[in-house]
């Protein structure tokens, strides 16, 4: 059994994940927060009240490994022409789909000054890092598209191949002569 301020801690621990601040918020002093977040962390009450309220927060906001998945896939599929015409304007927000809504990163709208009836706007969005998603989608369902390069060394004696000289004939045979000769370094005697 836990304490109401025991509580409180493990509530606010599972917020920030800080055990001297949660301890803080909790009522205890600052100067022996630190020592008691950190003990209240290693009883198996805490221990379990914090897994307890942890999985709360995931059944309660429907958030799990699939969830995940599933977003990381919708951000993969994201099509520029879900959000522009054929002019390569922008439509208006309330025809994009709600993934293109809730996944871009940001919106930086500038207006620059013209003649005095004439106004232009810049309009940027910044896309999701799609290299970065596929990263995840890989590591999530076990990919390994981006497994650390390894350096394997390998040795071979290089064996020339072998030829039957006896079917060459004799201009040939010079020839050959003479490419063998140029290929060997010349000794400075």
């Amino acid at each position: 059994m836990i304490t109401k301020k025991q509580e409180l801690f493990c509530r606010e621990y599972i917020i920030n994940f800080n055990a001297t601040q949660a301890a803080i918020s909790a009522g205890y002093s600052e100067k022996t927060a630190t020592k008691i977040g950190s003990e209240n962390l290693t009883k198996p009450d805490i221990q379990n009240r914090i897994s307890e309220l942890l999985n709360e927060r995931v059944e309660r906001n429907e958030i799990n490994a699939d969830y995940v998945l599933k977003r990381c896939i919708e951000i993969d599929e994201l099509d520029i022409l879900d959000i522009m015409d054929e002019n390569f304007n922008f439509k208006p927000l309330n025809q994009w789909t709600k993934v293109w809504r809730t996944s871009i990163t940001g919106i930086d709208i500038q207006e620059l000054s013209g003649n005095e009836d004439t106004v232009s706007l810049i309009k940027k969005i910044k896309w999701p890092d799609k290299i970065k998603n596929l990263e995840l989608l890989g590591r999530h369902i076990n990919v390994q598209a981006f497994k650390e390069k390894r350096d394997v060394e390998i040795t071979a004696e290089v064996i020339p191949p072998q030829m039957d000289l006896t079917r060459l004939s004799d201009e040939q045979l010079e020839q050959l002569k003479f490419i063998t000769e140029s290929a060997m370094p010349q000794s400075d005697s």
